[in-house]
């Protein structure tokens, strides 16, 4: 069913089911305007860079899913999704509770929540199905600015127009910070939550790779180093 959208959606061409509307409305409601905006400019680039690599929606990959799965990513920076493990898997739950009360199919709901879990997972999203994919592309995009090559001259200052970034990269980080250092358990040490904690406490407080394996209790030690004179 075609739903009608405010007047600043108008100009770009998203889905208009029923389901993509109710998204679109929840997150605007729960998330704070910056990560609501930059969830919007993630489907817009998705779908830009799609176009670019000859993708057609409907043959190629499923785009409501595609707008799912951006529109809800954050989840996990919103109080409602505030839970206790790493904001990623905490906004997964919360956009499949989303889903599966308004009658979601559990195939889609776990395409959404690949996408969703894996948004900041380098080297496994882009491996999953295309709406994954797509999905991690498109956020990425919208952070680092990755890919961006890609996406039509003038596409991005449209965007950027119509859903400003307000400093985006830094707003977004800080909220992740802020997630961990109130409740640590969110930022495990090996995570991408875990590396913004870091940069937040002080040096050692909380272990990396080195500092896990050598109390892991199993005695293992590190290779000899090559200038290390032998017996």
């Amino acid at each position: 069913m075609a739903v009608p959208l405010p007047a600043v959606y108008e100009a770009f061409d998203l889905p208009r089911t029923e389901l993509a509307a109710q998204a679109l409305h929840y997150a605007a409601e729960v998330e704070p305007e910056v990560i609501f905006r930059h969830s919007v400019r993630s489907y817009l680039f998705a779908r830009a860079l799609a176009d670019h690599d000859g993708m057609r929606a409907g043959a190629d990959f499923d785009d409501e899913l595609v707008f799912l799965s951006c529109v809800l990513h954050d989840l996990g920076l919103s109080e409602q999704g505030n839970g206790d493990q790493r904001f990623e898997v905490d906004g997964a739950d919360l956009a499949a509770r989303f889903l599966r009360a308004r009658g979601t199919g559990e195939d889609a709901v776990t395409v959404v929540w690949d996408a969703i879990a894996l948004h900041t997972s380098v080297g496994i999203a882009s491996r999953k199905g295309p709406e994954v994919a797509l999905a991690h592309a498109g956020i990425t995009v919208d952070v680092l600015g990755l890919g961006r090559e890609s996406l039509p001259e003038g596409f991005a200052d449209r965007v950027h127009g119509a859903f400003p970034r307000s400093d985006l990269a830094y707003e977004m980080t800080d909220l992740i910070a802020r997630q961990a250092l109130a409740n640590p358990a969110k930022a495990g040490p090996l995570s991408f939550p875990g590396q913004l904690l870091r940069r937040h406490l002080p040096p050692g407080a909380l272990p990396d790779w080195y500092d896990l394996i050598a109390e892991a209790g199993w005695g293992d030690r590190p290779p000899a180093s090559p200038d290390t004179p032998t017996a």
